[in-house]
Protein backbone atom coordinates (compact mmCIF):
# COMPACT_ATOMS: atom_id res chain seq x y z
CA UNK A 1 0.00 0.00 0.00
CA UNK A 2 1.20 3.49 -0.78
CA UNK A 3 2.48 5.53 2.14
CA UNK A 4 -0.07 8.11 3.23
CA UNK A 5 1.17 10.36 6.05
CA UNK A 6 -0.93 12.59 8.26
CA UNK A 7 0.68 16.00 8.62
CA UNK A 8 -0.09 18.35 11.53
CA UNK A 9 -1.33 21.74 10.40
CA UNK A 10 -2.58 24.90 12.06
CA UNK A 11 -5.89 26.65 11.61
CA UNK A 12 -5.73 28.51 8.31
CA UNK A 13 -8.60 30.18 6.47
CA UNK A 14 -9.22 28.98 2.96
CA UNK A 15 -11.99 29.34 0.40
CA UNK A 16 -14.61 26.62 0.37
CA UNK A 17 -15.07 25.43 3.98
CA UNK A 18 -15.96 27.46 7.06
CA UNK A 19 -14.40 27.51 10.51
CA UNK A 20 -15.18 25.80 13.80
CA UNK A 21 -13.03 24.52 16.67
CA UNK A 22 -15.19 21.72 18.08
CA UNK A 23 -16.85 18.78 16.39
CA UNK A 24 -20.50 19.18 17.24
CA UNK A 25 -23.62 17.93 15.53
CA UNK A 26 -26.47 20.35 14.96
CA UNK A 27 -29.81 20.09 13.19
CA UNK A 28 -32.14 17.25 12.37
CA UNK A 29 -32.19 14.49 9.80
CA UNK A 30 -34.48 15.06 6.85
CA UNK A 31 -38.04 14.06 7.79
CA UNK A 32 -39.32 10.98 6.02
CA UNK A 33 -35.89 9.51 5.19
CA UNK A 34 -35.37 5.93 6.41
CA UNK A 35 -32.35 5.13 8.53
CA UNK A 36 -31.07 2.93 5.68
CA UNK A 37 -30.76 5.96 3.40
CA UNK A 38 -27.21 6.51 2.25
CA UNK A 39 -25.35 9.23 4.12
CA UNK A 40 -23.25 11.60 2.05
CA UNK A 41 -20.92 14.28 3.36
CA UNK A 42 -20.62 17.66 1.66
CA UNK A 43 -17.57 19.75 2.44
CA UNK A 44 -17.69 23.43 1.52
CA UNK A 45 -21.47 23.59 2.02
CA UNK A 46 -21.25 27.34 2.60
CA UNK A 47 -19.46 27.81 -0.73
CA UNK A 48 -20.78 28.33 -4.23
CA UNK A 49 -21.00 24.72 -5.47
CA UNK A 50 -21.61 23.04 -2.13
CA UNK A 51 -24.44 25.39 -1.22
CA UNK A 52 -26.29 24.42 -4.39
CA UNK A 53 -25.41 20.75 -4.22
CA UNK A 54 -26.97 20.14 -0.79
CA UNK A 55 -30.61 20.81 -1.81
CA UNK A 56 -30.16 18.70 -4.94
CA UNK A 57 -28.97 15.77 -2.82
CA UNK A 58 -31.87 16.18 -0.42
CA UNK A 59 -34.28 16.24 -3.34
CA UNK A 60 -32.74 12.97 -4.59
CA UNK A 61 -33.45 11.36 -1.20
CA UNK A 62 -30.00 11.25 0.37
CA UNK A 63 -29.23 11.87 4.02
CA UNK A 64 -26.82 14.80 4.00
CA UNK A 65 -24.17 15.81 6.49
CA UNK A 66 -22.26 19.07 6.04
CA UNK A 67 -18.74 19.85 7.21
CA UNK A 68 -18.36 23.52 8.14
CA UNK A 69 -15.69 25.48 9.96
CA UNK A 70 -18.46 27.70 11.37
CA UNK A 71 -21.89 26.02 11.46
CA UNK A 72 -23.54 29.38 12.15
CA UNK A 73 -22.94 30.38 8.53
CA UNK A 74 -25.47 27.81 7.38
CA UNK A 75 -28.27 29.04 9.61
CA UNK A 76 -29.87 31.15 6.89
CA UNK A 77 -30.06 28.33 4.34
CA UNK A 78 -33.61 27.02 3.74
CA UNK A 79 -32.34 23.43 3.87
CA UNK A 80 -30.51 23.87 7.17
CA UNK A 81 -32.98 21.98 9.37
CA UNK A 82 -32.92 18.98 7.02
CA UNK A 83 -29.22 18.21 7.34
CA UNK A 84 -26.63 17.36 9.97
CA UNK A 85 -23.88 19.91 10.43
CA UNK A 86 -20.53 18.94 11.94
CA UNK A 87 -17.93 21.56 12.76
CA UNK A 88 -14.54 20.72 11.35
CA UNK A 89 -11.58 21.86 9.29
CA UNK A 90 -9.76 19.84 6.64
CA UNK A 91 -6.55 21.50 7.77
CA UNK A 92 -7.09 20.08 11.28
CA UNK A 93 -7.00 16.30 11.00
CA UNK A 94 -8.41 15.75 14.50
CA UNK A 95 -11.74 17.37 13.53
CA UNK A 96 -12.47 15.05 10.61
CA UNK A 97 -13.32 11.62 12.15
CA UNK A 98 -16.63 12.83 13.61
CA UNK A 99 -17.68 14.27 10.26
CA UNK A 100 -16.82 11.10 8.28
CA UNK A 101 -18.23 8.52 10.70
CA UNK A 102 -20.91 6.45 8.94
CA UNK A 103 -20.48 8.28 5.63
CA UNK A 104 -20.70 6.26 2.41
CA UNK A 105 -19.72 8.97 -0.09
CA UNK A 106 -17.95 12.28 0.56
CA UNK A 107 -18.00 15.32 -1.74
CA UNK A 108 -14.72 17.22 -1.51
CA UNK A 109 -15.41 20.85 -2.53
CA UNK A 110 -12.65 22.87 -0.87
CA UNK A 111 -9.68 24.84 -2.11
CA UNK A 112 -7.36 27.48 -0.75
CA UNK A 113 -7.04 30.05 -3.54
CA UNK A 114 -8.26 32.89 -1.34
CA UNK A 115 -5.68 32.05 1.34
CA UNK A 116 -2.72 33.66 -0.43
CA UNK A 117 0.29 32.84 -2.57
CA UNK A 118 0.94 29.44 -0.96
CA UNK A 119 -2.51 28.03 -1.69
CA UNK A 120 -1.00 25.03 -3.53
CA UNK A 121 0.64 23.74 -0.33
CA UNK A 122 -2.53 24.26 1.66
CA UNK A 123 -4.54 22.37 -0.95
CA UNK A 124 -2.19 19.39 -0.62
CA UNK A 125 -2.29 19.40 3.20
CA UNK A 126 -6.07 19.64 3.34
CA UNK A 127 -6.60 16.91 0.73
CA UNK A 128 -4.14 14.53 2.41
CA UNK A 129 -5.76 14.97 5.82
CA UNK A 130 -9.18 14.34 4.32
CA UNK A 131 -8.07 11.27 2.35
CA UNK A 132 -6.49 9.67 5.44
CA UNK A 133 -9.57 10.30 7.56
CA UNK A 134 -11.84 8.96 4.81
CA UNK A 135 -9.85 5.72 4.58
CA UNK A 136 -9.92 5.20 8.35
CA UNK A 137 -13.68 5.91 8.47
CA UNK A 138 -14.39 3.38 5.72
CA UNK A 139 -15.72 5.89 3.20
CA UNK A 140 -16.45 4.04 -0.05
CA UNK A 141 -15.89 6.91 -2.45
CA UNK A 142 -14.74 10.54 -2.67
CA UNK A 143 -16.24 12.80 -5.34
CA UNK A 144 -14.11 15.79 -6.21
CA UNK A 145 -14.63 18.76 -8.53
CA UNK A 146 -11.36 19.94 -10.03
CA UNK A 147 -10.17 21.99 -12.98
CA UNK A 148 -10.09 21.11 -16.66
CA UNK A 149 -6.83 21.34 -18.60
CA UNK A 150 -4.35 19.15 -20.45
CA UNK A 151 -2.06 17.72 -17.71
CA UNK A 152 0.76 17.39 -20.24
CA UNK A 153 0.68 21.12 -20.98
CA UNK A 154 2.33 23.89 -18.97
CA UNK A 155 -0.65 24.48 -16.70
CA UNK A 156 -1.03 27.57 -14.53
CA UNK A 157 -0.47 27.23 -10.80
CA UNK A 158 -4.20 27.27 -10.15
CA UNK A 159 -5.09 24.52 -12.65
CA UNK A 160 -2.07 22.43 -11.68
CA UNK A 161 -3.08 22.69 -8.01
CA UNK A 162 -6.63 21.55 -8.75
CA UNK A 163 -5.34 18.43 -10.50
CA UNK A 164 -2.69 17.73 -7.86
CA UNK A 165 -5.42 17.84 -5.23
CA UNK A 166 -7.20 15.02 -7.05
CA UNK A 167 -3.99 13.00 -7.12
CA UNK A 168 -3.45 13.49 -3.38
CA UNK A 169 -7.01 12.37 -2.64
CA UNK A 170 -6.27 9.13 -4.52
CA UNK A 171 -3.07 8.39 -2.58
CA UNK A 172 -4.74 6.63 0.35
CA UNK A 173 -6.70 4.08 -1.64
CA UNK A 174 -10.26 5.42 -1.39
CA UNK A 175 -11.79 5.40 -4.92
CA UNK A 176 -12.08 8.95 -6.23
CA UNK A 177 -14.38 10.27 -8.94
CA UNK A 178 -12.70 13.43 -10.17
CA UNK A 179 -14.70 15.76 -12.39
CA UNK A 180 -12.62 18.33 -14.24
CA UNK A 181 -14.65 21.39 -15.20
CA UNK A 182 -13.87 24.55 -17.19
CA UNK A 183 -15.47 27.99 -16.65
CA UNK A 184 -18.72 27.49 -14.73
CA UNK A 185 -21.54 29.73 -15.91
CA UNK A 186 -24.02 30.56 -13.20
CA UNK A 187 -25.22 33.48 -11.15
CA UNK A 188 -22.59 33.87 -8.48
CA UNK A 189 -19.76 31.80 -9.96
CA UNK A 190 -16.40 33.51 -9.72
CA UNK A 191 -15.41 33.29 -13.39
CA UNK A 192 -18.85 34.33 -14.59
CA UNK A 193 -18.97 37.30 -12.24
CA UNK A 194 -15.67 38.57 -13.67
CA UNK A 195 -17.16 38.29 -17.16
CA UNK A 196 -20.29 40.06 -15.96
CA UNK A 197 -18.59 43.01 -14.36
CA UNK A 198 -16.04 43.57 -17.11
CA UNK A 199 -18.73 43.51 -19.79
CA UNK A 200 -21.23 45.62 -17.87
CA UNK A 201 -18.78 48.35 -16.90
CA UNK A 202 -16.37 48.64 -19.82
CA UNK A 203 -17.67 49.64 -23.28
CA UNK A 204 -14.12 49.22 -24.61
CA UNK A 205 -11.85 46.48 -23.23
CA UNK A 206 -8.13 46.18 -23.85
CA UNK A 207 -7.44 42.45 -23.62
CA UNK A 208 -4.21 40.40 -23.68
CA UNK A 209 -3.63 37.36 -25.84
CA UNK A 210 -5.87 35.14 -23.74
CA UNK A 211 -8.72 36.69 -25.73
CA UNK A 212 -8.13 33.87 -28.24
CA UNK A 213 -7.73 31.01 -25.75
CA UNK A 214 -10.39 28.33 -26.14
CA UNK A 215 -12.78 27.25 -23.39
CA UNK A 216 -15.82 25.00 -23.12
CA UNK A 217 -18.00 26.78 -20.53
CA UNK A 218 -20.49 24.66 -18.62
CA UNK A 219 -23.71 25.74 -16.90
CA UNK A 220 -23.92 25.32 -13.14
CA UNK A 221 -27.04 23.19 -13.56
CA UNK A 222 -25.13 20.67 -15.65
CA UNK A 223 -22.30 20.56 -13.09
CA UNK A 224 -24.81 19.69 -10.38
CA UNK A 225 -26.43 17.13 -12.70
CA UNK A 226 -23.10 15.29 -13.02
CA UNK A 227 -22.31 15.45 -9.30
CA UNK A 228 -25.66 13.96 -8.30
CA UNK A 229 -25.84 11.41 -11.12
CA UNK A 230 -22.45 9.90 -10.28
CA UNK A 231 -23.84 8.62 -6.97
CA UNK A 232 -25.96 6.12 -8.90
CA UNK A 233 -23.34 5.42 -11.55
CA UNK A 234 -20.87 2.92 -10.03
CA UNK A 235 -18.91 2.84 -13.30
CA UNK A 236 -17.76 6.39 -12.57
CA UNK A 237 -15.88 5.34 -9.43
CA UNK A 238 -12.13 5.72 -9.73
CA UNK A 239 -12.38 7.73 -12.94
CA UNK A 240 -11.22 11.16 -14.07
CA UNK A 241 -14.11 12.65 -16.02
CA UNK A 242 -13.82 15.81 -18.10
CA UNK A 243 -17.05 17.80 -18.36
CA UNK A 244 -17.96 20.84 -20.46
CA UNK A 245 -20.81 22.60 -22.19
CA UNK A 246 -22.07 22.28 -25.76
CA UNK A 247 -19.90 25.08 -27.20
CA UNK A 248 -16.17 25.54 -27.62
CA UNK A 249 -15.54 29.29 -27.61
CA UNK A 250 -12.73 31.77 -27.07
CA UNK A 251 -12.75 33.99 -24.00
CA UNK A 252 -13.48 36.87 -26.36
CA UNK A 253 -16.61 34.98 -27.44
CA UNK A 254 -17.65 34.65 -23.78
CA UNK A 255 -17.48 38.42 -23.31
CA UNK A 256 -19.33 39.09 -26.57
CA UNK A 257 -21.95 36.46 -25.76
CA UNK A 258 -22.69 38.07 -22.41
CA UNK A 259 -22.90 41.51 -24.02
CA UNK A 260 -25.36 40.18 -26.60
CA UNK A 261 -27.55 38.65 -23.88
CA UNK A 262 -27.67 42.01 -22.09
CA UNK A 263 -28.20 44.08 -25.23
CA UNK A 264 -24.86 45.87 -24.82
CA UNK A 265 -22.38 46.94 -27.50
CA UNK A 266 -18.79 46.21 -26.53
CA UNK A 267 -15.47 46.52 -28.35
CA UNK A 268 -12.53 44.22 -27.55
CA UNK A 269 -9.04 45.40 -28.44
CA UNK A 270 -6.32 42.71 -28.15
CA UNK A 271 -2.79 43.79 -27.22
CA UNK A 272 0.37 41.66 -27.29
CA UNK A 273 1.52 42.45 -23.75
CA UNK A 274 -0.54 42.69 -20.60
CA UNK A 275 0.80 40.73 -17.66
CA UNK A 276 -1.44 38.68 -15.33
CA UNK A 277 -0.41 40.97 -12.47
CA UNK A 278 -1.54 44.12 -14.31
CA UNK A 279 -4.70 42.36 -15.45
CA UNK A 280 -5.51 41.27 -11.89
CA UNK A 281 -5.15 44.85 -10.66
CA UNK A 282 -7.57 45.98 -13.36
CA UNK A 283 -10.05 43.26 -12.35
CA UNK A 284 -9.59 44.32 -8.72
CA UNK A 285 -10.47 47.90 -9.69
CA UNK A 286 -13.46 47.16 -11.92
CA UNK A 287 -15.02 44.14 -10.17
CA UNK A 288 -15.55 43.02 -6.53
CA UNK A 289 -13.00 40.20 -7.04
CA UNK A 290 -9.75 40.99 -5.18
CA UNK A 291 -6.47 40.87 -7.07
CA UNK A 292 -5.17 37.97 -4.94
CA UNK A 293 -7.99 35.76 -6.25
CA UNK A 294 -8.09 37.20 -9.78
CA UNK A 295 -4.38 36.69 -10.49
CA UNK A 296 -4.26 32.85 -10.43
CA UNK A 297 -7.48 32.75 -12.45
CA UNK A 298 -6.07 35.10 -15.08
CA UNK A 299 -2.85 33.10 -15.25
CA UNK A 300 -4.99 30.09 -16.10
CA UNK A 301 -6.53 31.86 -19.08
CA UNK A 302 -3.47 30.99 -21.16
CA UNK A 303 -4.48 27.31 -21.07
CA UNK A 304 -7.13 25.83 -23.33
CA UNK A 305 -9.80 24.18 -21.19
CA UNK A 306 -11.56 21.87 -23.64
CA UNK A 307 -12.92 18.34 -23.11
CA UNK A 308 -10.57 15.84 -24.78
CA UNK A 309 -12.48 12.55 -24.25
CA UNK A 310 -16.10 11.43 -24.25
CA UNK A 311 -16.19 9.60 -20.90
CA UNK A 312 -18.87 11.92 -19.52
CA UNK A 313 -21.13 11.36 -22.51
CA UNK A 314 -20.76 7.59 -22.29
CA UNK A 315 -21.30 7.37 -18.51
CA UNK A 316 -24.09 9.95 -18.31
CA UNK A 317 -26.02 9.84 -21.61
CA UNK A 318 -29.07 11.33 -19.88
CA UNK A 319 -27.27 14.66 -19.30
CA UNK A 320 -27.37 17.01 -22.28
CA UNK A 321 -24.92 19.90 -21.77
CA UNK A 322 -26.47 23.27 -22.53
CA UNK A 323 -24.97 25.86 -24.84
CA UNK A 324 -23.36 29.06 -23.57
CA UNK A 325 -26.24 31.35 -24.57
CA UNK A 326 -28.72 29.24 -22.57
CA UNK A 327 -26.42 29.12 -19.54
CA UNK A 328 -26.05 32.91 -19.60
CA UNK A 329 -29.78 33.40 -19.93
CA UNK A 330 -30.47 31.17 -16.92
CA UNK A 331 -27.79 32.94 -14.89
CA UNK A 332 -29.28 36.33 -15.71
CA UNK A 333 -32.75 35.14 -14.69
CA UNK A 334 -31.68 35.48 -11.05
CA UNK A 335 -30.71 39.07 -11.73
CA UNK A 336 -34.19 39.77 -13.08
CA UNK A 337 -35.86 38.38 -9.97
CA UNK A 338 -33.32 39.66 -7.44
CA UNK A 339 -32.86 36.08 -6.18
CA UNK A 340 -29.42 34.51 -5.84
CA UNK A 341 -29.03 31.05 -4.32
CA UNK A 342 -25.28 31.13 -3.63
CA UNK A 343 -22.32 33.29 -4.63
CA UNK A 344 -18.56 32.79 -4.87
CA UNK A 345 -18.07 35.11 -1.89
CA UNK A 346 -20.38 33.16 0.45
CA UNK A 347 -17.58 31.22 2.10
CA UNK A 348 -15.73 34.47 2.85
CA UNK A 349 -18.70 36.35 4.25
CA UNK A 350 -18.81 37.40 7.90
CA UNK A 351 -20.87 35.27 10.23
CA UNK A 352 -21.02 37.75 13.06
CA UNK A 353 -24.44 38.22 14.51
CA UNK A 354 -23.98 41.88 15.41
CA UNK A 355 -26.30 44.49 13.98
CA UNK A 356 -24.33 46.42 11.37
CA UNK A 357 -25.80 49.95 11.02
CA UNK A 358 -24.86 50.43 7.35
CA UNK A 359 -23.47 48.07 4.73
CA UNK A 360 -22.72 48.96 1.10
CA UNK A 361 -21.73 45.97 -1.02
CA UNK A 362 -22.02 44.38 -4.44
CA UNK A 363 -23.28 40.86 -4.99
CA UNK A 364 -24.22 39.14 -8.24
CA UNK A 365 -23.92 42.43 -10.14
CA UNK A 366 -26.47 43.98 -7.77
CA UNK A 367 -25.44 46.94 -5.61
CA UNK A 368 -27.07 46.86 -2.20
CA UNK A 369 -27.24 49.29 0.68
CA UNK A 370 -28.50 47.75 3.91
CA UNK A 371 -29.36 49.69 7.05
CA UNK A 372 -30.21 47.95 10.31
CA UNK A 373 -31.64 49.24 13.55
CA UNK A 374 -32.63 47.68 16.85
CA UNK A 375 -36.22 48.64 17.58
CA UNK A 376 -37.78 48.45 21.03
CA UNK A 377 -41.03 47.06 19.71
CA UNK A 378 -42.34 43.62 18.68
CA UNK A 379 -42.01 42.55 15.02
CA UNK A 380 -45.73 43.08 14.42
CA UNK A 381 -45.42 46.78 15.18
CA UNK A 382 -42.39 47.19 12.93
CA UNK A 383 -44.09 45.35 10.06
CA UNK A 384 -47.20 47.48 10.47
CA UNK A 385 -45.03 50.62 10.18
CA UNK A 386 -43.31 49.77 6.90
CA UNK A 387 -46.29 47.99 5.31
CA UNK A 388 -48.24 51.29 5.35
CA UNK A 389 -45.66 53.36 3.48
CA UNK A 390 -46.73 55.29 0.40
CA UNK A 391 -50.08 56.71 -0.60
CA UNK A 392 -51.54 59.05 2.00
CA UNK A 393 -48.98 57.96 4.61
CA UNK A 394 -46.12 59.11 2.43
CA UNK A 395 -42.48 58.12 2.93
CA UNK A 396 -41.87 59.66 6.37
CA UNK A 397 -38.46 61.20 5.61
CA UNK A 398 -38.03 64.15 3.20
CA UNK A 399 -41.32 63.30 1.56
CA UNK A 400 -40.93 66.21 -0.84
CA UNK A 401 -37.97 64.47 -2.52
CA UNK A 402 -40.18 61.46 -3.28
CA UNK A 403 -42.74 63.79 -4.87
CA UNK A 404 -40.04 65.48 -6.96
CA UNK A 405 -38.79 62.07 -8.10
CA UNK A 406 -42.32 61.10 -9.08
CA UNK A 407 -42.79 64.35 -10.99
CA UNK A 408 -39.56 63.85 -12.93
CA UNK A 409 -40.55 60.28 -13.68
CA UNK A 410 -43.83 61.48 -15.19
CA UNK A 411 -41.96 63.98 -17.36
CA UNK A 412 -39.98 61.17 -19.01
CA UNK A 413 -43.02 58.93 -19.48
CA UNK A 414 -42.88 56.93 -16.25
CA UNK A 415 -45.68 55.99 -13.86
CA UNK A 416 -44.88 58.78 -11.40
CA UNK A 417 -46.15 58.99 -7.83
CA UNK A 418 -49.85 59.42 -8.59
CA UNK A 419 -50.93 55.79 -8.31
CA UNK A 420 -50.98 55.83 -4.50
CA UNK A 421 -51.97 52.48 -3.05
CA UNK A 422 -55.01 50.20 -3.06
CA UNK A 423 -55.52 50.17 0.72
CA UNK A 424 -53.94 52.48 3.31
CA UNK A 425 -53.25 49.64 5.76
CA UNK A 426 -53.26 46.28 3.97
CA UNK A 427 -50.81 45.24 1.28
CA UNK A 428 -50.65 42.21 -0.97
CA UNK A 429 -48.45 40.92 -3.78
CA UNK A 430 -49.12 42.78 -7.03
CA UNK A 431 -50.32 45.99 -5.39
CA UNK A 432 -49.06 49.32 -6.72
CA UNK A 433 -47.50 51.53 -4.06
CA UNK A 434 -46.77 54.89 -5.72
CA UNK A 435 -44.03 54.08 -8.26
CA UNK A 436 -43.30 50.67 -6.70
CA UNK A 437 -44.92 47.27 -7.22
CA UNK A 438 -45.28 44.84 -4.30
CA UNK A 439 -43.22 41.80 -5.20
CA UNK A 440 -43.20 39.82 -1.93
CA UNK A 441 -45.14 39.94 1.34
CA UNK A 442 -44.63 37.82 4.45
CA UNK A 443 -46.94 39.11 7.21
CA UNK A 444 -45.10 40.41 10.27
CA UNK A 445 -41.75 39.73 8.60
CA UNK A 446 -41.03 41.06 5.09
CA UNK A 447 -42.12 43.47 2.37
CA UNK A 448 -40.27 43.79 -0.95
CA UNK A 449 -41.07 46.50 -3.49
CA UNK A 450 -39.90 46.53 -7.11
CA UNK A 451 -39.34 49.92 -8.75
CA UNK A 452 -41.46 50.77 -11.80
CA UNK A 453 -40.12 54.27 -12.30
CA UNK A 454 -37.70 54.99 -15.15
CA UNK A 455 -34.19 53.98 -14.02
CA UNK A 456 -31.11 52.72 -15.95
CA UNK A 457 -31.36 49.29 -14.40
CA UNK A 458 -33.64 47.46 -11.98
CA UNK A 459 -34.27 48.46 -8.37
CA UNK A 460 -35.90 47.02 -5.27
CA UNK A 461 -36.57 48.28 -1.76
CA UNK A 462 -36.94 45.62 0.92
CA UNK A 463 -37.96 45.81 4.57
CA UNK A 464 -37.47 42.87 6.92
CA UNK A 465 -37.99 42.47 10.65
CA UNK A 466 -36.89 39.68 12.98
CA UNK A 467 -37.25 39.23 16.74
CA UNK A 468 -34.16 39.69 18.90
CA UNK A 469 -35.47 39.46 22.45
CA UNK A 470 -38.91 39.82 23.99
CA UNK A 471 -40.17 43.22 22.89
CA UNK A 472 -37.12 43.99 20.74
CA UNK A 473 -36.72 43.55 16.97
CA UNK A 474 -34.12 44.11 14.28
CA UNK A 475 -35.24 46.16 11.30
CA UNK A 476 -33.31 45.63 8.05
CA UNK A 477 -33.95 48.07 5.23
CA UNK A 478 -32.19 47.22 1.96
CA UNK A 479 -32.06 49.09 -1.34
CA UNK A 480 -31.04 46.87 -4.28
CA UNK A 481 -29.96 48.23 -7.65
CA UNK A 482 -28.89 46.21 -10.69
CA UNK A 483 -27.26 48.83 -12.96
CA UNK A 484 -27.39 48.52 -16.72
CA UNK A 485 -23.98 49.44 -18.07
CA UNK A 486 -22.02 52.54 -17.12
CA UNK A 487 -25.13 54.73 -17.18
CA UNK A 488 -26.59 52.70 -14.34
CA UNK A 489 -23.41 52.97 -12.30
CA UNK A 490 -23.25 56.76 -12.78
CA UNK A 491 -26.92 57.01 -11.77
CA UNK A 492 -26.36 55.08 -8.54
CA UNK A 493 -23.26 56.89 -7.37
CA UNK A 494 -24.53 60.31 -8.45
CA UNK A 495 -27.64 59.92 -6.30
CA UNK A 496 -26.05 57.92 -3.49
CA UNK A 497 -25.40 60.95 -1.19
CA UNK A 498 -29.07 62.00 -1.23
CA UNK A 499 -30.22 58.37 -1.04
CA UNK A 500 -28.01 57.84 2.02
CA UNK A 501 -29.72 60.73 3.81
CA UNK A 502 -33.22 59.66 2.78
CA UNK A 503 -32.85 55.96 3.59
CA UNK A 504 -31.12 56.66 6.89
CA UNK A 505 -33.94 58.96 7.92
CA UNK A 506 -36.56 56.47 6.71
CA UNK A 507 -35.16 53.68 8.87
CA UNK A 508 -35.03 56.00 11.87
CA UNK A 509 -38.61 57.21 11.34
CA UNK A 510 -39.90 53.64 10.95
CA UNK A 511 -38.24 52.64 14.22
CA UNK A 512 -39.75 55.63 16.02
CA UNK A 513 -43.19 54.94 14.56
CA UNK A 514 -43.08 51.29 15.64
CA UNK A 515 -41.94 52.17 19.17
CA UNK A 516 -44.69 54.76 19.61
CA UNK A 517 -47.54 52.57 18.34
CA UNK A 518 -49.52 50.33 20.64
CA UNK A 519 -48.90 46.58 20.50
CA UNK A 520 -51.28 44.92 18.11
Amino acid sequence: MEYCPVLPVSIIRWHGVDSGRQSVTLGDIQPGIMQTTRTVLVTGASGYIGGRLVPRLLEAGFQVRCLARDPARLLGRPWRVRVEVVAGDCLRADTLPAALRGVEVAFYMVHSMAAGHDFEQRDVLAARNFAVAARVAGVQRIIYLGGLGDPDAALSGHLRSRQETGAVLRECGVPVTEFRAPVIVGSGSLSFEIIRYLTERLPVMICPRWLYTRAQPIGIRNVLDYLVATLDTPESSGRIIEIGGADVLTYGDLLRGYAKARGLRRWLIPVPVLTPRLSSYWVHLVTPVPAAIARPLIQGLRNDVVVRDDTARRLFPQIQPMDYATAVRLALANLETGHVETAWSDALASSQGDTVPVMLATQEGIILERRQRLVHAPPQNVYRAFSRLGGETGWLCMDWTWRVRGFLDRLVGGVGLRRGRRDPQQVRVGDAVDFWRVEAVEPDRLLRLRAEMKVPGRAWLEFEVEPVTAGTSRLSQTAFFAPRGLTGLFYWYLLYPIHAVIFSGLARKLANLAEQSKPR
